[in-house]
């Protein structure tokens, strides 16, 4: 149990800054709660959830076996994970705040929710960096691997159902510094890929 603890805790700020930064999941939290309110949002909600854990199931599936049948690959894909992770640090730190999407008279539901996780890179690279770079060297017992996939989808909620609940109020905030906001996010990201570095 142990061994679990303290994995979660070696990817939790690349986990935490890449589930709280913006992205699919949140904008769509955001945009669905704030224009449809909890009660008519929270299939949106849900479709989110299990398509998130569904993906993380895949990513973990994946990665597992190609470990399996190439072990000395999962020992460089860390190399790739430290260098997406850089990418991203860079294009968070430079980027400018996103533009909130435009009411189209439709209500996304579940389905619509759940079928975005399938395209939604940034989860799908969230879940191979994390499970070659972090899970899988450690153990790949399988239920280690299920208790990490529930722990990247529950930091991943988290994120999105913080975008949700502040509605347009977090999104304000992060428009008007996004500047500092996003030098801060991409900081810390480049410290995560050096961590996988050294």
């Amino acid at each position: 149990m142990s061994i679990l603890f303290s994995v979660i805790a070696s990817y939790f700020p690349y986990a935490a800054v890449t589930a709280f930064t913006p992205g699919p999941n949140n904008i769509l939290a955001l945009h669905s709660i704030s224009q449809q309110g909890w009660r008519r949002g929270l299939g949106v909600i849900f479709g989110i959830l299990a398509g998130f854990f569904c993906v993380m199931l895949v990513c973990a599936g994946s990665c597992w076996g190609l470990a399996q049948q190439l072990p000395t690959l999962t020992s460089w894909l860390k190399y790739l994970g430290a260098a997406y992770i850089f990418w991203l640090a860079w294009h968070i730190a430079s980027s400018k705040p996103t533009a909130e999407a435009e009411a189209s008279g439709q209500q996304t539901g579940f389905w619509q929710a759940f079928g975005l996780q399938f395209l939604n890179v940034k989860i799908i690279m969230y879940g191979i960096t994390i499970f070659t770079a972090y899970v899988l060297p450690s153990s790949n017992a399988t239920v280690f691997v299920l208790a990490n996939c529930l722990a990247l989808t529950l930091i991943g909620a988290a994120g999105f159902l913080t975008w949700g609940w502040a509605g347009g109020l977090f999104s304000s905030f992060i428009n008007r510094h996004f500047r500092p906001f996003n030098l801060a996010m991409g900081a810390v990201l480049a410290l995560c890929g050096l961590g996988l570095l050294v």
